[in-house]
């Protein structure tokens, strides 16, 4: 099962693990001997917590160094470790469908073993592994577009003939079409100077205008090489070079890329966002903050629902180590239903949810629409609060990703976690691989 998940990408598990044939080996001992021990000491109850503690921490979970990644090992172990095994009214289904029931056989000769195995289908469905149906589709999606993108990188590098527009012309059109949209750098000095004593979101705000005013600087300069280059003023240095096929092949240039909030997206749509989050800084430097933060506009939005929590806490006189945030999803859908700005928290867009799907009218989690890899979830309340006071029932836990490359094994991506409301069992959603993220393709 957990070597399967990985065909699933990131859906599957945030970094492919390298689970073996040890690992099983040695789990298979673990509960034989385990078993044997129970059966001849006449114990009535079976040491589950046991087992599923060094199978899933030690034997399995000694690999797992994501602690999201740990949370679906451990689901799996409670789900498939119990006295539930035994059940004789409720007999136990790994998974039942009209086309399959994958259950444990009765016991038996070889030959009804070999039976059961060979009456397993060749090839599994995603929902064998909790996964929902529409993992498949994302990963033929994912698949797909990597063909794409290493054939596009396999293009001659030459201009050929033939009387239309030479690369030399294209990458020139493209270079000039980025640049008109470039705008002027914010003035900090004279915004500090307005500020003052800035409070902790206004911190963050000086923080992202610096970053934000280096990106610009850079994406002129390298901007203005480059057509220097294309005349022939100057040499094509491999960062021009690279420059130039990042523009000719509509990818976002890696040098830009380092240092905006990492992205899947490919530079038309790029640059849409780049747009829309010069548009939010500047309502944020004039008209002070929005009643709506549009989240992924920001370049690290952990520090600012850090500063919210920060904020809280002055006002509050809370104990900024005992106090954490908890996350409401409204019905409102667009920030002009919003009226106004809470005193405490704030109201956030932008975010996407992957691996279920949204009940609007019941504001909870509900099962994926077929071939809907990804829904826009409705604006979010993030609300500070003192830990001791928090009691939160019918939720599932959701991580909230930067992109949908998820969290990586440096532990980079992951945002913060967010409150979703369900009818259903967390194990559900964790096993359907749930999550939020701020940038889609």
């Amino acid at each position: 099962v957990v070597q399967e998940r990985r065909k699933y990408g990131k859906l599957g598990w945030n970094v492919p693990y390298d689970f073996n044939e040890t690992d099983f080996r040695i789990s298979m001992a673990l509960i034989s001997t385990y078993l044997t021990k129970a059966h001849d000491a006449n114990d009535e109850l079976i040491p589950w917590g046991t087992l599923r503690y060094l199978i899933g921490e030690a034997m399995y979970g000694g690999r797992v160094s994501d602690s999201l990644d740990r949370r679906i090992l451990t689901t799996y172990l409670d789900e498939y470790l119990g006295d539930f095994l035994f059940d004789t009214f409720q007999p136990f289904h790994f998974y039942t469908s009209k086309d399959c029931d994958i259950s444990i056989p009765q016991t038996g000769s070889r030959d009804v073993y070999v039976k059961a195995i060979e009456g397993l289908p060749l090839v599994q469905s995603p929902e064998v592994f909790g996964l929902h149906a529409n993992a498949d589709i994302s990963y033929y999606t994912s698949a797909t577009k990597s063909i794409w993108s290493d054939l596009i990188d396999l293009q001659p590098r030459t201009g050929g003939g033939g009387g239309g527009v030479s690369r030399e012309e294209f990458i020139g059109g493209v270079a000039r079409d980025v640049a008109a949209k470039i705008p002027e750098p914010f003035d900090l000095p004279l915004l500090k100077k307005e500020i003052g004593v800035p409070s902790p979101t206004q911190v963050v705000l000086l923080q992202e205008l610096e970053r934000w005013n280096r990106v610009l600087g850079v994406m002129a300069g390298s901007l203005k090489d480059l057509g220097r280059a294309l005349t022939g003023e100057i040499g094509f240095s491999s960062a021009l070079e690279e420059l130039a096929n990042s523009l000719f092949n509509g990818k976002l240039p890696a040098m830009w890329a380092r240092l905006n909030p990492a992205t899947d997206k490919s530079l038309g749509s790029w640059m849409l966002w780049f747009t829309r989050r010069y548009k939010q800084y500047k309502d944020w430097v004039e008209h002070g903050e929005p009643k709506v933060m549009w989240l992924p506009g920001l370049h690290i939005p952990e520090t600012y629902i850090a500063a919210l929590v920060q904020a809280a806490c002055r006002d509050k006189g809370w104990p900024l180590d005992k106090s954490t945030l908890y996350t409401k999803v409204t019905k409102f859908s667009e920030p002009v239903q919003i009226a106004e700005k809470p005193r405490y928290g704030c109201y956030v867009s932008g975010l996407y949810l992957e691996g279920a799907g949204w009940d609007y009218e019941r504001s909870q989690l509900r099962k994926q629409d077929p071939k809907v890899l990804v829904t826009e979830l409705p604006i979010m309340q993030i609300i500070p609060i003192e830990a001791n006071k928090l009691k939160l029932a019918n939720t599932f836990r959701a991580p909230v990703y930067v992109t949908q490359a998820r969290r990586n094994a440096m532990g980079v991506g992951l945002v913060f976690e967010a409150d979703l409301a369900t009818s259903e069992h967390p194990s559900h959603w964790v096993l359907q691989g749930v999550a939020l993220t701020l940038n889609i393709d």
